[in-house]
């Protein structure tokens, strides 16, 4: 064997121990998105993987069972009339925030679905350095009610609307409002086309003592058969905590004036007072509709899983076709949570209309379990 063919031999012999040591060295392992926990916005706020964006996800199970109007000439005295409902909800809750230079960017979305009548949408909007574009509740709405059900109505409105809103922070708590809300969705009554949004305001403060809130609306009543013209609504409310009974107990209370914008006292399109069907519409005979409704609601924390609630309501309305309206609802309601998260509450409710002398009173009573999460 010559020279040449020995350094051959050496060198193939060199490159195959090399190729078997390479193929003993450990592999990187490629990277893995741990999913971590985001505490700059509260609790169960996680980073979506690769990415800066917080998110919570949430969730709620909801069964009711109602005992319908059992008082005199009520559901129970009518055999065609259902004396019972019952219903099971569920909800999905997705809240995403970001924070950029520009302020936090901010999405959320409420998704149910209910036995009886199906899915629905309950919120989807963004915000964004102060403005808030999408579905959400109206910015007119402050006091809701303290009770647990609220089985036998209200005198408040409750109302989620299409928006575009700007809020401006001044610090120490106080805070001012504008915004442009769906109009469709404050409608009592026949009504042509939608021709403006309603245009909404509010002035509000949140400090340690409790809040208060100022607010105002104008609505275009725009009714069939009637001159186009603008309504008002304009209100105020106060919450007080109570710590000096127990901590969680607090006394609210909302007073609110409407001309030609009944929806924001929750006044409906229609009523039965004795088996006679009434409509009601913001405006009749060249004339709005005009009124006033009071609230105030009590919640006590009794103990530390149990809750003891209170609140009434009263609407008195003069329509634009001379009828006089006036409407009461009270509501009281206990709570139990045993573990975080469930509760468990009875409601029993008693309201009364009155139109032109003649009234009609309901009673009824309602079960809750419900779990969130």
């Amino acid at each position: 064997m010559n020279f040449k063919s020995i350094m051959l031999a050496a060198a193939a012999t060199a490159a195959a121990a090399t190729t078997s040591q390479a193929a003993d060295l450990p592999v990187a392992a490629e990277p893995v998105d741990y999913v971590k926990v985001c505490d700059a916005y509260g609790s169960r706020f996680y980073y979506i993987p690769g990415t800066d964006t917080c998110l919570r996800v949430g969730g709620r199970v909801r069964v009711q069972y109602t005992a319908n109007d059992f008082s005199d000439g009520g559901n129970w005295g009518d055999s065609s009339a259902d004396g019972y409902g019952a219903y099971g909800r569920g909800y999905l809750y997705l809240d995403s925030r970001t924070a950029t230079e520009f302020g936090l960017l901010r999405t959320f979305t409420e998704f149910s679905g209910r036995s009886d009548t199906g899915f629905s949408l309950g919120a989807a909007y963004v915000q964004f350095g102060g403005f808030t574009f999408g579905y959400a509740t109206s910015n007119f709405d402050y006091f809701t009610g303290t009770s647990y059900i609220g089985v036998a109505g209200r005198n408040w409105s409750d109302t989620t609307v299409e928006q575009v809103a700007y809020t401006q922070a001044f610090g120490n708590g106080f805070s001012a409002t504008v915004a442009l809300e769906d109009a469709a969705d404050r409608q009592v009554g026949d009504y042509d086309g939608v021709r403006y949004p309603d245009l909404v305001a509010k002035l509000r403060v949140d400090q340690g003592w409790g809040s208060a809130q100022l607010m105002g609306a104008l609505h275009n009543t725009n009714v069939t058969g009637q001159d186009s013209e603008f309504g008002f609504a304009v209100g105020g409310g106060v919450t007080f905590g109570l710590p000096m009974i127990s901590e969680g107990t607090e006394l609210a209370f909302q007073a609110v004036y409407v001309d030609g914008a009944l929806s924001y006292i929750a006044v409906g399109d229609e009523y039965t007072v004795n088996g006679v069907d009434v409509s009601i519409s913001d405006a009749a005979n060249g004339d709005t509709s005009s009124g006033y409704a009071l609230g105030a609601g009590l919640y006590h924390q009794a103990t530390a899983t149990v809750g003891l609630a209170l609140d009434g309501s009263y609407a008195d309305i003069e329509t634009g076709d001379d009828l006089d309206l006036t409407r009461y609802a009270v509501n009281g309601s206990v709570q139990w949570e045993p573990v975080s998260g469930l509760s468990l509450g009875a409601n029993l409710g008693y309201s009364n209309v009155e139109i032109d002398s003649q009234d009609e009173d309901a009673l009824l009573a309602a079960f809750r379990v419900q779990r969130t999460f």
